[in-house]
């Protein structure tokens, strides 16, 4: 099995709170990420997928039209949006958090891998922090 990874990068606002609890509360669990007038990142994502290199190509997939299915389906819907409030498929009332975005952009890229098995969703936060996501049943 041979793996491969694509690169691609959005920036994006949204704020860490949950409305039922006090903003006392949301800025000892949150932090900063709990500002009321919202924060930003810029997200590094790292999509790999993983097969056999055809024999013909030696491709397991035309990074090429992997880089546009991540951008239309992904990257295009993320970049400077505001997550709480602009991106169709993040359900409203979930917290954007990194973790929880490695399984959305897993759910939205895995219909149109073809030829090959996406393997994983890696995003960086910041250069500190990132998640990673192999589409493991929860």
């Amino acid at each position: 099995m041979v793996y491969i990874t694509r690169k691609e990068r959005f920036n994006a606002a949204h704020k860490l709170w949950v409305s039922e609890w006090s903003d006392e509360k949301n800025e000892e669990v949150f932090g900063k990420c709990a500002n009321a007038n919202w924060h930003g990142h810029n997200y590094d994502l790292f999509v790999t997928v993983k097969g056999k290199p055809d024999p013909v190509t030696g491709f397991i997939v035309d990074v090429k039209k992997l880089s546009k299915i991540i951008k239309r389906e992904v990257t295009d819907q993320l970049d400077h949006r505001n997550l709480n409030l602009d991106v169709e498929f993040i359900p409203k009332g979930l917290q954007p958090t990194t973790e929880n975005l490695v399984v959305l952009i897993w759910k939205q890229l895995e219909p149109y891998i073809d030829g090959c098995k996406l393997h994983c969703i890696k995003l960086y936060e910041t250069e500190n922090i990132y998640a990673e996501y192999f589409g493991e049943e929860d």
